[in-house]
């Protein structure tokens, strides 16, 4: 299989860009929307997937469109720390 994918990505002349390393300060959990999220579900108890997607559906309708444009909005600030940091940690 990998040799399929790399013939197809010859034969598409694709540049492939590598990944960069794992950074703390770049992990999906760590944005916004996951903070908010991790603050809400202290101490709750979920049963089972109707529950999670009950507390799921209340929570993006609790929230207002500029909770949204924030997360957002702070993404490239947090995209150019990590660059001058040149993949270093940062708090």
């Amino acid at each position: 299989r990998t040799s399929i994918v790399q013939d197809t990505i010859k034969m598409l002349k694709w540049d492939l860009l590598p990944l960069p390393p794992y950074s703390p300060d770049l992990a999906p959990s760590d944005y916004h929307l996951f903070r908010s999220m991790a603050h809400g579900l202290a101490g709750q108890h979920l049963a089972n997937f109707d529950e999670v997607q009950n507390w799921l559906d209340e929570l993006f309708r609790s929230k207002d469109a500029s909770f949204y444009r924030r997360a957002i909005h702070i993404l490239p600030e947090r995209w150019q720390k990590y660059v001058t940091s040149e993949g270093r940690y940062f708090e």
